[in-house]
């Protein structure tokens, strides 16, 4: 999968995360992913929470509309958002 592609109005991406960072921002691309750091910890979904709503936030829709499709337990995710006109600038795989 690449890092972005378009299914229709919903947008798939392929990350790939590192948790406890010091805080949580985009960094670029990893092994053809976006990379991600998130300052929660892998610990009872707390990084996949966190996720979910920087995505969520990023791409202007409500959390609901963010899917981990595949990955949830690992660091390397599928997310499918649902509902985005424009891709923002920062999924375009520059930090």
């Amino acid at each position: 999968m690449a890092l972005l592609t378009r299914d229709g109005d919903d947008l798939l991406l392929s990350c790939y995360l590192q948790p406890r960072a010091s805080r949580t921002e985009i960094i670029g691309e990893h092994d053809g992913a976006l990379k991600i750091r998130l300052s929660a910890p892998p610990v009872d979904g707390a990084a996949n929470a966190e996720l979910i709503a920087f995505l969520a936030k990023l791409c202007g829709v409500p959390k609901q509309q963010v899917v981990i499709e595949s990955g949830a337990t690992g660091r390397r995710k599928r997310v499918r958002i649902r509902g985005v006109s424009d891709i923002p600038h920062a999924l375009q795989g520059e930090p």
